[in-house]
């Protein structure tokens, strides 16, 4: 059941949101920041006269920074940035609100589509994206709003390197901010929170014990190492594949073990893949793999495993559980896909926790207010969060923690700059 009135809103179904505005409520309890600059912001309302569409995860989280926009003035238009991650309920609540929002649990490719084009009917002059589907339909087929867009945000790696390649091109249309690159975006929401709801996700779908287990990372960047870090702290064997040699040298110094995919792919019990590359696990590597061994992905698109040697090894095919297919190989042995490799924090989970998702959507609010106050001023490329920005966003983070921080004296101050100075 989908229910749509109007054109204004199409949801699984409306009767969910009590639930969903339970959700929200108890996420804005767990989210300081972005609610004291609602509170802070909601009279003076610096988003007035602007129009969002944005693209992003429908989660309680997101639904708390859906709200906060709407308190400073915007007017807002939502749909989901991946086929599997709207939480109905959640969407229920902000459509029941008044809110334009076009998600629902899996959706087609082309209902994802679609729902991003009806985010585009209000005639956007910000966007917000987690991926960049958004601004490249906008760019792609889309093209009569490019001249309208003042600018926008880009929540996620993937979609910033996208974004960079595209202004390197000079084919980006608009301004966008990188609040994925964010210290106290990455930093915490990358490593932390992947880490945690990634591994939420693996034993929601699995229930498995993960201690003894030989546990392969694909991929040590920040979303890697909070992976790997989780999976260390409940006792597995942590192997890391890398294509960087910097970052396998961290790995090893952080205590994992180092293989090419080659040789993990024979001796691991579970994959996830944190790269934003695609083909990283493929036909070979199911072919040596052990019976039972256990594949999912937490990078931004599923393309990152490719299915279709898995499906050509298969000759049965089942849902086991919810959210874990079994596939069983021509010579018996059987592998297990989470989430249909999709993220397997949000299409098996509720995504990261509040906390952490405090200080990313703090950003997002404010590069969207930034972008109102520079619009006409920046260039047609890709911003990084302007580094005040990311100390205020700490500083309130540590003020409700009730934590305080040293201050240089004067003299300190002196001091640093003071090239005289000798030994």
């Amino acid at each position: 059941m989908r229910t749509e009135t109007d054109g204004k809103f199409k949801v699984k179904d409306l009767s969910l949101a009590d639930e969903g505005m339970r959700k929200i409520e108890w996420a804005e309890s767990r989210m300081p920041v972005l609610m004291h600059l609602r509170r802070r912001f909601e009279k003076e309302k610096p988003l007035k006269g602007a129009r969002i569409a944005g693209c992003l995860h429908v989660t309680k989280e997101t639904a708390v920074l859906v709200r906060t926009l709407v308190a400073a003035g915007a007017e807002v238009a939502w749909s989901g940035c991946n086929p599997l991650s709207t939480q109905d309920d959640v969407a229920a609540a902000l459509a029941a609100e008044g809110t334009r929002i076009y998600a629902w649990h899996s959706m087609s490719v082309e209902e994802f589509y679609w729902c991003i084009d009806r985010t585009l009917d209000i005639d956007p002059v910000l966007t917000l994206d987690d991926g960049a589907d958004l601004i490249f339909t906008i760019h792609n087929r889309r093209k009569e709003h490019l001249g309208g867009v003042w600018g926008g945000t880009e929540e996620t790696t993937t979609g910033v390197q996208r974004l960079r390649a595209m202004a390197d091109d000079g084919a980006l249309g608009y301004p966008v901010i990188a609040v994925n690159n964010a210290e106290t975006k990455w930093d915490f929401d990358n490593v932390y929170g992947t880490g945690q709801s990634s591994m939420d996700g693996i034993l929601r779908a699995t229930s498995i014990l993960v201690a003894g287990k030989n546990f392969v990372v694909a991929g040590f960047g920040r979303c890697g190492k909070g992976c790997a870090m989780r999976a260390k702290g409940l006792g597995a064997n942590v192997i890391v594949t890398e294509i960087n040699p910097i970052r396998a040298l961290q790995a090893t110094l952080e205590g994992c073990r180092v293989l090419p995919m080659e040789e993990a792919a024979r001796v691991g019990d579970l994959f996830i893949t944190a790269t934003g590359m695609k083909d990283v696990l493929v036909g070979p590597h199911f072919d040596s793999m052990k019976d039972g061994a256990v594949i999912c992905n937490t990078g931004h698109y599923d393309c990152e495993i490719r299915i279709s040697d898995l499906e050509a090894r298969a000759r049965s095919r089942r849902e086991i559980r919810r959210d874990n297919e079994e596939f069983t190989l021509k010579d018996g042995r059987r592998i297990y896909l989470l989430a249909k490799g999709r993220l397997v924090n949000l299409a098996a989970a509720e995504g990261h926790p509040s906390e952490v998702m405090d200080m990313s959507f703090a950003n997002q609010f404010l590069s969207m207010k930034h972008l109102v106050e520079k619009r006409g001023t920046l260039e047609k490329k890709v911003y990084d969060v302007p580094m005040e920005q990311d100390e205020e966003i700490a500083t309130l983070k540590l003020e409700t923690m009730g934590l305080r921080v040293d201050r240089l004296t004067e003299e300190q101050v002196r001091y640093r700059t003071d090239y005289s100075s000798g030994t």
